[in-house]
């Protein structure tokens, strides 16, 4: 037995439906291991639990598991708004956010991040403030996604940043040319300057950063 086998037989298990968008993403869609997983799931699940959210606000959905994930911990009443790039998954999400009740708490976008960001009318359409952000999109606009989201963000509010670790290449000198790992080293170099934020980078799977906006 491995240290993850160990660690994922003694986490809380997935749900059903979230494991059938397990077993489906392995066996239809490219690159399945950008599926969040069933351990950083219940990471997600159990962060959102505690924040209890009343609006969360996902950049890059992929096949849906992390929104329902996430959609677990939010407050009566609460959305989840996710944008995914990629239009050739709509119909997979769609089809895997109707296999459960959360499903219709969630809005799916289709488009660029950073253009439905930059729209006034994304602006517009969401008034109030998200309190819990996850950010799993182009790994080299990371930077410009947190300028994007931080005044969609109120003070104490939090965001996560997914694959801040990217396998270890963010420390690898191989990897010095490699633009997605440059865009994470430039990720995790500005936050740890930016006195706008405190954060902390958790060793979970690919790396999990945690940040809380205090300014």
């Amino acid at each position: 037995m491995t240290l993850d086998e160990y660690i994922s037989g003694h986490s809380s298990p997935e749900n059903a439906v979230l494991e059938a968008i397990t077993r489906d993403t392995y066996v239809h869609v490219l690159n399945p291991h950008m599926l969040s997983g069933h351990v950083q799931g219940r990471v997600l699940s159990m962060i959102s639990h505690m924040i209890r959210p009343k609006r969360i606000l996902e950049l890059g959905t992929f096949t849906g598991y992390s929104a329902l994930c996430l959609a677990e911990g939010l407050a009566e009443g609460g959305k989840l708004v996710t944008i995914e790039h990629n239009d050739e998954l709509e119909e997979t999400i769609r089809r895997n956010l109707s296999r459960s009740p959360l499903g219709e708490k969630i809005e799916l976008v289709i488009g660029d991040a950073k253009e439905i960001l930059s729209d006034l009318t994304f602006g517009a359409h969401n008034k109030e403030n998200f309190e819990l952000v996850f950010i799993d999109a182009d790994k080299r606009e990371y930077c410009a996604y947190l300028d994007l989201v931080y005044p969609l963000v109120p003070v104490g509010g939090f965001i996560l940043a997914d694959n801040t670790l990217w396998d270890g290449h963010i420390i690898d000198p191989a990897y010095d040319k490699d633009k997605q790992t440059l865009g994470l080293r430039a990720f995790n170099d500005q936050l740890k300057e930016d006195d706008r934020f405190e954060q902390v980078i958790l060793p979970l799977r690919d790396g999990l950063t945690m940040i809380r906006k205090i300014k």
